[in-house]
Order: C-alpha cells, then structure tokens, then sequence
C-alpha cells in the first residue's frame, strides 16, 4: 500500500488505519510519500509500477488523502487568497497489477519528471508560525507555459509520437488559467479537456488526489473499443512537472 498527503501527517500513518478498516493482512506493506504537493500521485504510481514489474503477482493499491481546508488561515495577500480558493479536500484510490483489468482502465507506460528552473518561489509550501504557508504565484500559469513542450518530449521521443497522437489530455485542473495555457499550447479540441473541467468546476484541487478524480471521470465519459492514448500532467512545488503516457484499454 502507498498512501499519499501534503496537507497532515500522524502516526500510525493512514495506510495502518486502512489495512484495519479494510481488514486485509498485517503483513502488508506500508508506504507513504509526503509533501510532494499535487504532482505527488505520479510518484506513487511510479513506484507501485515498479513493485508489480519486480513482482507480478503484486496488488498494490495506491491512496491520495488531502484535506487542504484544515489549512485556511486568515490573510490580505492576494497570493495567499488565491491558494486558499482554489483548494478542496478529496481521496481517490486505484489498483496497480500486472492483469488486464475486465471492467476497463490504465496501462502505464511511461513516466516523466521536469523542473522549471528559477522556479521553486513560485509555488511553496512550509509551517510557519500559525500554520501551514503556502505560496503559489500568479505567475504559475506562465512558468508552466513555458515548460510543458520540454517536460513531454521524453515521452514524445521514446514513443516516436507527437501531441497530435494524444486522445485524452488528463491534465491536473490546478486552475482554469492553467488548462487554457494547455489547450492553447498544444491547439487542443475542446473535448480533449473535457474531464479536467469537469472536475475543476465540480471538485476544485484536490492536490494530489485530483489527478485521481480525473483518470476516473475519463474512464466514464468515454467509453470506447480500442485503445486510446492519453497523456496525464500534474504541476507542483519545485517548480516539478509530472507528466505520463497512460494506455486507456477497452473492456473485455
């Protein structure tokens, strides 16, 4: 199991309260990956990847947790105003295995991590004295502008593709700013984007767990016989771009 938060932390952590509540073994094992921000499930699935990869018959399941509200606090600077608005709470999980899943779903492909540099002011998040303080520019959008054609392209290059052979734009909806800055970069179809909207409009950020909501309301939406390529994005502090090349299969 893989829990993932950057809005709390206690001990035991939230996976040993799952494993009770869900009553699977007490030899399961445990990880967790904190402070990551809302990039922090592609690590996740990472790493669960790499589990099934070195051992076939693994279950993994992966769990994002963020309760961003406990977080508000009172303040007249507009950067602190916008981060507070733009969060939710949310938690999302998935099942990483090496079977075909018969309802639908994933295939992970490929992973890729960027950083803008000259970046890490512009988005922040440390304790201070009356709380967590988080910084996020208004000037996010554009840095993540700047940097998308760049983080991608490892992917691009090892599948020979190019954005035009992208179906499904899973983008992290950190803000409406940020899917323009995406669909105009990469001239996309309004439909291409359909589920980040959605989620952002119904949901809000949900850092981490967003991206989560998002692969799901994709699995909805758009059902299809063949395989569809996708390409999953998430932004978070460093300035760190997370970006990978998901297979949405078919049902069997």
């Amino acid at each position: 199991m893989i829990t993932v938060s950057c809005t709390g932390f206690f001990a035991p952590e939230p996976g040993f309260e799952i494993i009770k509540q869900l009553g699977l073994s007490p030899a399961t094992q445990r990880f967790h990956l904190g402070f990551m921000g809302c990039f922090a499930a592609f690590p996740a699935l990472t790493m669960a990847n790499a589990f099934c990869q070195a051992q076939p018959d693994a279950n993994v399941l992966v769990v994002c947790l963020e309760l961003c509200s406990i977080h508000l606090q009172a303040s007249k600077a507009n950067d602190n105003l916008i981060s507070a608005s733009v969060f939710s709470d949310g938690a999302a999980g998935l099942i990483v295995n090496s079977q075909q899943p018969s309802a639908g779903g994933y295939r992970l492909d490929q992973f890729s991590t960027a950083i803008a540099e000259g970046s890490e002011q512009d988005m922040a998040w440390t304790i201070g004295d009356t709380g967590f303080d988080m910084v996020l520019s208004s000037y996010v959008p554009q840095i993540i502008e700047s940097n998308l054609a760049q983080s991608i392209q490892p992917l691009f290059k090892d599948y020979q593709m190019s954005a035009n052979d992208i179906t499904h734009w899973a983008i992290h909806p950190g803000g409406r700013a940020i899917l323009d800055k995406v669909e105009q970069s990469f001239q996309l179809q309004e439909q291409q984007l359909a589920s980040p909207r959605n989620i952002l409009a119904n949901y809000g950020n949900m850092s981490s767990a967003t991206i989560l909501f998002v692969l799901a309301d994709l699995l909805d939406r758009s059902p299809s016989a063949d395989p569809e390529t996708v390409l999953a994005m998430a932004f978070g502090p460093g300035l760190t771009i997370e970006s990978g090349l998901l297979t949405k299969t078919p049902e069997s």
